[in-house]
């Protein structure tokens, strides 16, 4: 299951495997922030306070956008953080910059 917090709603879904937090979101109507879905603008930041190693590993893209200490207190690039298959319960909230 996938906890998703976006501006004002809040959803938990059924994972799927191989789709990306932003792919949960946008699939269950979760208003969550994004505009490229290819990791170039960061829209899609995402705290994830739960469940980060059911993750597939940190992207390029992501080490391009987001500072080292962010990656420490559990930010991610929903369009980048690819769910694994046999993942358990994670939690993520939407936390754009702006």
């Amino acid at each position: 299951m996938i906890e998703l917090k976006g501006r004002t709603i809040t959803a938990t879904v059924e994972s799927e495997s191989g789709l990306t937090i932003l792919d949960h979101a946008i699939k269950h109507k979760v208003d969550w922030s994004f505009s490229c879905t290819r990791g170039t603008c960061a829209r899609c930041r995402c705290l994830v306070s739960e469940g980060g190693e059911f993750l597939e590993e940190v992207t390029d893209e992501e080490w391009d956008r987001l500072e080292p200490e962010e990656f420490d207190e559990g930010y991610r690039l929903g369009c980048q953080a690819v769910v694994k298959e046999g993942a358990g319960r994670i939690v993520a909230a939407n936390k754009t910059y702006f």
